[in-house]
């Protein structure tokens, strides 16, 4: 039986044109052979023996017997098996003659090779390393500055006055007469242009009458004057939004087209499974207390009829955000003490005697402390603040920011660090404009200057000085943009975007305190 079977092999090595035979074992354990046919490449049939026609028809009338079907595919795979075997033992000679092939050095552009994160690992481990000298000469030359009664000095003169707190207190009326504004023009009380004047009389007062009151309150400090500010700023882009959307309500309303309805934006829940169900509101319906004190909270600039929600409050993210807000914060305190405060001190000297190669050498020193506590705040804020509030709302659009850290010009820059405002300047400003015809170039400069005021509006008025350092900053970005995008692109332009930012926020910084210093005490020493 071995030696047909070696035999049936040998046969079947023999090429195409030699006779195939199928060994069968029957019950009895007896081998029957049955001829096949040689393969002509004209296809003619070669003569058979009657009895081996006889079990080829015998096969064929029983089709449900696979066994001879199984041999054969069997018989196919053993006469594969030598070939591939064959086949890779040249592949094997071939690999040895030849270890060369046509490719590119994989720090070569050319290359297409992307994948750096070990580098990435080492410049990590080298900024922590350089950075942790330079915390460990700090702290032999200066000694421990983290003072956290200090801190509450910063928002407080007196601890029985909180003139900050009041001020954002009261900031209730104007959102409140926006509300109240809107129902009556919904119900059509007062007329358009009334309703119009009413706005912009309620907008102007959220900027003018907490200016005012910063300026001219003695109790506020500079750290209070900022933060409320910053409250009554993000409270005017929202208005506006508030004021914009009802209008474009209004208008489709009138024109009787279908009606805007949201799911989210005042939320009427009902627990089902652990998943919140939400009531559909239309516009009037949507001027309610409840409705403008969620868009108030909400972490957005952009008022709507139908804000994503999401299904539920996952408790484990929001502690993980609440702890990542307390370490951070507690974090930039601490920086901000022990290095940034003696660097700027030391750095007033060399101003004031115009000395500048030690301004350029105070300039860089600040510029690595400055920049690592401006990452940091990013984080702190838009990514730890914000996912916080938006996960305790279940305010379902979470995308904050996108990957400005890879821009390769100033412009995709601003575009994608501050998501909130973009999107504001988009739909508010930038977008209306161009629709009345005004070209992209004006517009973009436009948004740019209102960017500018805002900048100098929530410093210099804290400041209680007028410089235009933070207004020339940003108006410098028009320019710097358009260089950027002219002649450099690629890893050039992602490095003149880094450079922007880690040497222009130090200079105004240094240029701020200084005229501050100078204003209050007389003195930069």
């Amino acid at each position: 039986m071995i030696e047909s079977a070696e035999m049936s092999e040998i046969a079947e090595m023999k090429g195409p044109l030699t006779r195939r035979r199928r060994t069968t074992i029957t019950g009895s354990g007896t081998v029957k052979q049955a001829k096949g046919s040689k393969c002509h490449d004209a296809g003619e049939n070669s003569p058979q023996s009657p009895g081996a026609q006889t079990k080829t028809d015998d096969v064929s009338r029983h089709p449900s017997d696979g066994k001879p079907d199984r041999e054969m595919r069997g018989s196919g795979q053993q006469t594969h098996s030598p070939i591939r075997k064959h086949m890779s033992v040249v592949e094997d000679f071939n690999q040895r003659l030849s270890c060369h092939v046509l490719q590119e050095s994989l720090l070569s552009s050319a290359s297409g090779y992307s994948n750096y994160r070990g580098i990435l690992n080492w410049c990590v481990v080298m900024l922590v390393l350089s950075n942790a000298r330079l915390f460990l000469e700090n702290i032999i030359k200066y000694g421990i500055l983290v003072d956290p009664i200090q801190v509450l000095s910063l928002f407080l003169k007196d601890p029985y006055s909180w003139p900050a707190a009041c001020l954002i207190i009261g900031s209730n009326v104007f959102i409140l007469a926006a509300l109240y504004t809107e129902r009556r023009l919904a119900v059509g009380t007062i007329s358009q242009r009334t309703g119009v004047i009413l706005h912009i009389f309620n907008l102007t007062s959220i900027l003018i009458f907490p200016a005012a009151t910063v300026h001219t309150v003695t109790s506020m400090t500079p750290v209070g004057g900022i933060l409320s500010l910053g409250v009554y700023t993000v409270l005017f882009l929202k208005l506006y939004s508030y004021q914009d959307t009802n209008k474009w309500c209004r208008e489709i309303r009138q024109m009787k087209a279908k009606r805007l309805t949201r799911s989210n934006s005042c939320p009427s829940v009902a627990q089902s499974n652990g998943s919140a169900v939400h009531s559909h509101v239309s516009y009037p319906g949507n001027l309610t207390h409840r409705d403008m004190y969620y868009f108030v909270c909400a972490p957005t600039l952009c008022y709507q009829l139908n804000f994503p929600r999401s299904r539920r409050i996952r408790i484990r993210f929001l502690l993980r955000r609440l702890f990542e807000m307390l370490f951070f914060i507690q974090l930039l305190v601490g920086l901000i003490q022990q290095w940034m405060v003696p660097t700027i001190q030391n750095s007033m000297k060399p101003f004031q005697e115009m000395d500048f190669s030690r301004m350029v050498e105070r300039l860089l020193k600040l510029a690595v402390p400055n920049h690592l506590i401006w990452l940091i705040f990013f984080y702190w804020f838009f990514h730890s603040c914000l996912n916080f509030v938006a996960e305790l709302l279940q305010f379902g659009d979470r995308e904050f920011y996108k990957d400005w850290w890879n821009s390769e010009t100033v412009t995709y820059f601003w575009s994608n660090w501050n998501i909130p405002v973009h999107k504001w300047c988009l739909r508010h400003f930038y977008k209306p404009m161009l629709r009345k015809g005004v070209n992209k170039f004006l517009a973009q400069t436009a948004v740019f200057l209102m960017s500018a005021f805002f900048h100098e509006y929530l410093v210099s008025v804290p400041l209680k000085m007028f410089r235009p350092w933070a207004f020339m900053g940003m108006m410098v970005q028009v320019p710097l943009a358009w260089f950027v995008s002219r002649f450099l692109d690629g890893n050039y332009g992602n490095a003149a975007v880094w450079i922007s930012l880690i040497i222009g926020q130090p200079v105004a910084v240094l240029m701020y305190v200084h005229d501050y210093y100078v204003i209050h005490y007389g003195t930069t020493t």
